[in-house]
């Protein structure tokens, strides 16, 4: 039997024109895709490196090199050191227990009065001086402007009177300060979103200012406060500045140990990758864990 129906050739030109759009979509998505995690496969590839490896810059594993746990086996991480006693592995462990505490207490400071603070920014009038809400969040804003060098000589000051230096408390305290902002930004946005009726329904109820924030905002606002508390917590985690600066010995971090991978001969590559992808695999596992609160949390308030 011959073919009754046929294509127009608008038809045909139009399926074209989509599947060579498609194409490049993906093709673009693919190459960023890989622009991105190219660091990642970077570090990971090279702390099974050795020195002759990474001079010659081979890339592809049991192609280019023959991988070897050089990196690891210097943090006392690789299988043959893993169960022996490593003075190494103990720092790693004191460093990276350092940075859980204060990169999540700071995260979730900063999440909570931030939240707090954008919820009051997008609900109520406020006027200091000559300043209005939208004045007051530009404020908090422009705070991101600010090159962190410039507070390195007054924190510093104020840390040593305050006694405060090398401490947990003194790290969370700036840590907070320094993403408070971004937390604000994200939230304000979030809340601006959800429709005021709401509120005011539960008020009608019965319920407090403080309980219908509670119990009907915060659990629609859940997915903003968890990409801003993510957003923070990477902020937070590879902060080096404030950590080099204002600690020396207790409260050191991971970036700070991952800069020191330095000796007379050089650096050491396998062992600062090794270290590079031990600190960052937690945040790996935490993004990917909670990738759809992420997504949601982002794309909310963009169409209203």
């Amino acid at each position: 039997m011959s073919q009754i129906f046929h294509d127009a050739p608008a038809d045909r030109q139009f399926r074209a024109k989509w599947f060579t759009g498609r194409v490049a979509i993906y093709g673009a998505l693919l190459l960023w895709a890989f622009i991105c995690l190219f660091p990642i496969y970077w570090t990971a590839t090279t702390s099974f490196k050795a020195a002759a490896d990474v001079m010659k810059g081979s890339m592809i594993p049991y192609v280019d090199f023959a991988p070897k746990w050089l990196g690891w086996k210097s943090l006392g991480l690789s299988p043959e050191t893993i169960l022996q006693d490593s003075t190494v592995r103990e720092e790693f462990l004191r460093r990276f227990w350092n940075s859980t505490i204060i990169a999540g207490s700071s995260s979730v400071l900063a999440t909570v009065i931030g939240a707090m603070a954008a919820y009051g920014l997008t609900r109520f009038q406020f006027k200091f001086l000559w300043m209005k809400n939208d004045d007051i969040s530009f404020f908090f804003l422009s705070q991101l402007i600010l090159p962190p060098v410039v507070l390195a000589l007054p924190f510093l000051v104020l840390y040593k009177e305050l006694a405060l230096l090398d401490s947990h408390v003194g790290l969370i305290a700036i840590y907070t300060l320094s993403v408070l902002p971004i937390v604000i930004w994200i939230m304000k946005d979030q809340f601006a979103s959800i429709p005021t009726e709401l509120e005011e329904a539960a008020m009608v109820d019965g319920l407090s200012i403080w309980g219908a924030f509670l119990t009907i905002i915060l659990p629609i606002a859940l997915p903003g406060m968890v990409a801003a508390l993510i957003l923070s917590l990477v902020l937070t985690w590879n902060e080096y500045f404030f950590a080099a600066l204002l600690t020396s010995t207790y409260a050191n971090t991971l970036p700070v140990m991952v800069a020191s991978q330095t000796g007379s001969q050089g650096i050491s590559w396998w062992s600062m990758a090794a270290l590079s992808f031990a600190a960052i695999l937690p945040l790996i596992v935490i993004g990917i864990g909670l990738e759809r609160f992420i997504i949601k949390g982002m794309a909310a308030g963009a169409v209203k």
